[in-house]
């Protein structure tokens, strides 16, 4: 009986551990990409801005 409880115990150990890094990676998972297309989409805003004017050829025959 005594067998039976200690592996009780580590199976316990086990799933919490599992449910712990499961929640670390779905946070992760949901987080990340959130600042990372914050950060770059921030930053490049500003430097790739062109000129919205441009001048039309003259037609004529």
């Amino acid at each position: 009986m005594n067998s039976n409880s200690q592996s009780a115990d580590a199976e316990t150990y086990s799933h919490r551990l599992a449910d712990i890094v499961g929640t670390a990676i779905a946070l992760l998972t949901l987080t990340l990409p959130v600042f990372v297309i914050a950060h770059f989409s921030s930053s490049n805003v500003q430097n790739n801005q062109q000129p919205l004017t441009y001048t039309l050829p003259k037609g004529g025959k």
